[in-house]
């Protein structure tokens, strides 16, 4: 992992909602919320990290973690849940 951020996005390559998410989460980004993007269907080392802060509560990607608050998201979300997740609400 390059840069850390608390603010974790779990996707896969081949996801068709995740490639929905990519816009939402490259705007977000470029407004400073640095969410990272971390591939799971091809990397063993990111699945094992998706499933430490999953613990079985989505199963699925796109999954939305933030280690500081500890909320989740589960599955495609709007621009708006996504910020407000990212700000902590």
């Amino acid at each position: 992992m390059a840069e850390e951020s608390h603010l974790l996005e779990f996707y896969g390559d081949e996801c068709g909602p995740c490639k929905l998410m990519k816009p939402i989460v490259d705007k977000l980004n470029e407004e400073g919320l640095n969410i990272q993007r971390l591939e799971v269907w091809h990397d063993a080392e990111n699945a094992a990290l998706m499933e430490k802060y999953d613990q079985g509560r989505c199963g699925g990607v796109p999954y939305f973690y933030n280690t500081k608050t500890g909320k989740s998201l589960c599955g495609a979300q709007d621009y708006e849940t996504i910020k407000a997740w990212a700000q902590g609400a």
